[in-house]
């Protein structure tokens, strides 16, 4: 079925048309002045100049031909040339009633494709930082609204697995633990299977090492030529290798699971390194790949180019390979075995030129066809009160776990004052479990309510507050509706025969208008790839139901019909309301 807006824009549309005027005049939007109507259409005020005629002329034309529709309640035409319009209860009621008996509540879905959804980005050996927050919570969502519209979407982590550091963590254990047989090239048995390290040691190793390779340039050798030994199969370096991968991936799904984010594929640069010297040499012989400096680069740059656009480096001077090329060879890979219709990469905004130059390459290339589209979903920073990038109060880089248990922390207090104040005796265990649940919606929701290109600030009072825009206002909107439904049932209601009709008052239309707008609200964050969309579209229905709960006595409505009515929307409001948080990834708590 269309979106509300759409349904209502075709009425407005075929009066235009009938008026003489153009059809795409008609096009109508939530009132900005709620106070004067519902929705307007300033269409006449654009048609003013093509049709040498006054705006309210056109606009007192179109509403003559509006008389009568039993879409609209009133119809107005008024100075200088707005049409303000009002729709009717039965409209918006049969409206409702249409999403309520419609798949996905009645939205349109387009052919399912396979989709592939690059996020998380980690580098193994380093611990999970508040720099991968974003990424994780916004990949996710993004990966849940694709599916939600029918299509197979594989979520892949890509991890950084292969690079330098793996150089600098094996060289620096090399010089710790040199006793170990991963540095004996004599030996020739079966290497240990349990690692001799934990990833508390790994969070340690690494920075330490990366620090020795920054002042020191021969220990950067060292560890530069250990890289090329793992690269090249020394079998100890493969063996280190693989019980590195093993502790951080296990860390890296404890993380992860906290933040209720699940990846379908755990690949890495690794993954792909054997098509390198394939793709390359396919580069080579097709004539995009040359010699510059004495590195492999492909021109990407185009004729519209209005700022210059550096060549891809494929292979660096010294024979190495470097993001770009693992980035290229994963394209390769993932058509071969998905074919899939479009890639989004979730990173850093700043990363906007690498990606731009990469998606030319594997298009000029032909890693991919027009049949596949390459988007890249930029985001912005986590920043502290301050406006600066999120600190720890020692002035380091906060962990992701601890970051975590910051709004756990606050969260469990606000739960504990909460039960204390309304007389709820709750064990400890449940307090903790509610907190883990009300504050990962905290965390997601103060982080996806923003707009992803957007910096924002970390405010643990403001995400954990019950009040205003939060993810814990949110829950607790969800929570009050489930309270009121399963009253009404143990009172005998049976809430499968309640029925949704007519509005009586302005309180219970305006939560029907709100549900109405479910529709465009979703579309518009699966087009945009947006999960901002539908933090706003559930604030606003939040509003809705919560202004349309402290007007109306619904378990104590006198008249059986309207109770049952009211009982009906609330359902349907509960429904959407779990759809959407399923969307932004996080669950509704049985009590708050």
């Amino acid at each position: 079925m269309k979106n509300l807006l759409e349904e209502i824009s075709q009425h407005v549309r075929n009066a235009f048309e009938e008026a003489g005027y153009d059809a795409s005049l008609g096009r109508v939007t939530v009132s900005n002045r709620p106070d004067l109507c519902e929705y307007q259409c300033n269409g006449a005020m654009a048609g003013a100049k093509q049709y040498h005629k006054a705006p309210l002329m056109i606009a007192q034309d179109v509403a003559a031909k509006l008389e009568g529709n039993t879409v609209f309640e009133r119809v107005e035409a008024v100075a200088p040339g707005f049409l303000n319009l009002d729709i009717s209860n039965d409209f918006i009621c049969d409206y409702v009633i249409g999403m309520s008996e419609s798949d996905r509540f009645g939205i349109e879905t387009s052919e399912p494709s396979t989709m592939i959804v690059d996020y998380g980005g980690p580098n193994v050996a380093k611990p999970l930082h508040v720099g991968h927050l974003r990424s994780a919570v916004i990949g996710e969502s993004i990966k849940r609204i694709l599916r939600y519209m029918g299509n197979t979407v594989y979520g892949d982590i890509h991890m950084g697995d292969w690079g330098l550091q793996m150089g600098l963590v094996i060289y620096e254990m090399s010089l710790r633990m040199p006793e170990l047989p991963y540095f004996d090239d004599s030996f020739e048995g079966e290497y240990p299977t349990e690692a001799p390290f934990t990833v508390t040691d790994l969070e340690e190793i690494y920075p330490a090492a990366s620090s020795k390779s920054k002042a020191d340039p021969d220990y950067k050798a060292h560890a530069m030529e250990a890289t090329l030994k793992l690269q090249e199969g020394h079998r100890g370096y493969r063996a280190l290798w693989k019980l590195i991968m093993d502790v951080s991936v296990a860390d890296m799904k404890r993380n992860y699971e906290r933040l209720d984010v699940d990846f379908d594929l755990w690949n890495g640069e690794s993954t792909v390194q054997d098509l390198i010297p394939g793709m390359v040499q396919d580069m080579k012989d097709g004539g995009f790949a040359y010699e510059s400096d004495g590195a492999l680069v492909v021109d990407v740059k185009e004729d519209t180019d209005t700022k210059e656009m550096p060549p891809c480096i494929i292979i660096k001077s010294d024979g190495a390979s470097l993001y770009n090329t693992t980035d290229l060879a994963t394209i390769r890979d993932r058509v071969a075995k998905y074919a899939p219709s479009k890639m989004v990469y979730l990173t850093d905004k700043r990363q906007d030129l690498y990606f731009e130059q990469v998606f030319r390459c594997a298009r000029k290339t032909g890693l991919i066809g027009d049949e596949c589209e390459l988007i890249h979903v930029g985001f912005g920073t986590v920043n502290g009160k301050d406006g600066s990038p999120y600190k720890t109060r020692s002035g380091g880089v906060p962990k992701l776990s601890d970051l975590i248990d910051e709004i756990e922390d606050g969260m469990l207090v606000k739960i504990k004052e909460n039960t204390k104040a309304k007389g709820e005796d709750i064990s400890d265990e449940e307090a903790y479990d509610r907190a883990r649940i009300v504050g990962l919606a905290a965390i997601k929701y103060g982080d996806l309510s923003n707009q992803a290109t957007k910096d924002y600030i970390f405010d643990v009072d403001r995400f954990t507050s019950f009040e205003g825009d939060t993810g814990p206002y949110i829950l607790y909107t969800c929570v009050r509706i489930n309270s009121i439904l399963r009253k009404a049932a143990a009172e005998g209601t049976d809430l499968g025969t309640c029925r949704i009709q007519a509005p009586v008052n302005e309180s219970h239309k305006a939560l029907m208008k709100a549900i109405g707008g479910f529709n465009s609200e979703i579309m518009s964050a699966y087009n945009e790839y947006a999960p901002h969309r539908i933090c706003g579209y559930i604030y606003s229905l939040s509003n809705a139901f919560n202004s349309f709960y402290h007007e109306n006595h619904i378990l104590t409505e006198e008249d059986a019909s309207t109770r049952e009515s009211f009982l009906a929307l609330l359902a349907l409001t509960g429904k959407i309301l779990k759809v959407c948080t399923d969307l932004l990834g996080f669950e509704i708590p049985e009590r708050m």
